[in-house]
């Protein structure tokens, strides 16, 4: 299948980035319309629990979407590792774990929302005064492990990584002179530079305008780097120079 070769495999992956980054524009204008997100991930158990359980069987399977779509991150790395692996083998490589590390480390954070969260909200509902206390601090407990040390804290970071290995890597390359496509490269320094700032929002107020400002690069910066890769195409291998006295 032609799609299995090196090409075929960019493109693919060029695909899975572009499209996810539309496909998680979708889910989080859903799940902001439906849910207040992101503002209820800062809400108490009391007020946030009742209103995913509001959400219904379709809110779930559109958390369910959400989990999952963070695996478009491995297509990814595969694909920015196979196109500029020849400028810089090591450096792609490392971006290549990062972004499955930013695919298993945002999966493991979203999947609490379809999953535990949500029995933990069936739970609430019937349960008394003592059992609610005890259920809003489990609530509380994974929010902070998987929502904001893992999902966000760890997955950002890799994302972050990941695209900035790539634009260094893509600065250095030959294809960069190509219809004056430096500024892409650029462009995913910044978008890196901003996320791996915008990631301390949860320790301080004062990165909060870099995270938002960082919220609009990231989904721009995938559908560009998503694009770089669907219409990738590779130098051609020069032909090996043979010398008289090798000739036969």
């Amino acid at each position: 299948m032609n799609w299995l070769r090196a090409g075929g495999i960019v493109r693919a992956g060029g695909l899975c980035l572009a499209g996810g980054a539309l496909a998680f524009l979708v889910v989080f204008s859903y799940l902001g319309a439906n849910f207040n997100y992101p503002d209820v991930l800062d809400g108490p158990a009391a007020t946030v629990l009742p209103s995913l359980l509001a959400t219904g069987a379709r809110g779930r399977l559109v958390w369910t979407i959400y989990a999952f779509l963070p695996l478009i991150w491995i297509p990814a790395g595969v694909a920015a590792f196979e196109a500029l692996s020849p400028v810089r083998r090591g450096a792609m490589r490392l971006a290549m774990f990062f972004a499955v590390l930013a695919a298993i480390a945002m999966m493991l954070g979203l999947m609490r929302w379809p999953s535990i969260h949500w029995h933990l909200a069936l739970a609430y509902g019937h349960a008394g005064t003592a059992e609610q206390a005890t259920i809003a601090a489990i609530f509380d407990g994974l929010n902070t492990y998987l929502g904001n040390f893992i999902g966000e804290f760890l997955g950002e970071m890799a994302v972050s990584l990941f695209f900035l290995l790539t634009s260094l890597t893509w600065l250095r390359s030959s294809q960069r002179g190509r219809g004056g496509a430096r500024w892409i490269g650029w462009v995913g320094v910044t978008t890196a530079v901003a996320g791996l700032i915008g990631m301390f929002r949860n320790v301080t107020d004062v990165v909060a305008p870099i995270a938002e400002v960082n919220n609009y690069l990231l989904p721009l910066f995938m559908i560009i780097l998503g694009v770089v890769l669907i219409r990738w195409r590779a130098n051609p291998m020069p032909a090996p120079i043979i010398s008289p006295r090798s000739a036969p």
